[in-house]
């Protein structure tokens, strides 16, 4: 499904931006270039199973610490 596609399916252009409280015209940019990741992430909560898994929030990756020796 493309985001276009999407957009429809949550109610059109004036729907999504209600939902967000940003204008129209905002939107009607997004189905060309793309939700921004924010917004994904928010739809993938909002609506679980409709919107693909990727635009969850991932958790940050850890980075792993060497230990030191010098107490020891």
């Amino acid at each position: 499904m493309n985001e276009s596609s999407l957009i429809d399916k949550l109610g059109g252009t004036c729907a999504v931006a209600a939902m967000f409280g940003v204008c129209p015209a905002a939107v009607s940019i997004w189905r060309k270039s793309g939700i921004p990741n924010a917004r994904r992430q928010t739809l993938a909560l909002m609506y679980p199973g409709k919107v693909p898994k990727s635009w969850l929030p991932q958790a940050p990756k850890t980075i792993a610490r060497k230990t030191s020796k010098r107490g020891k």
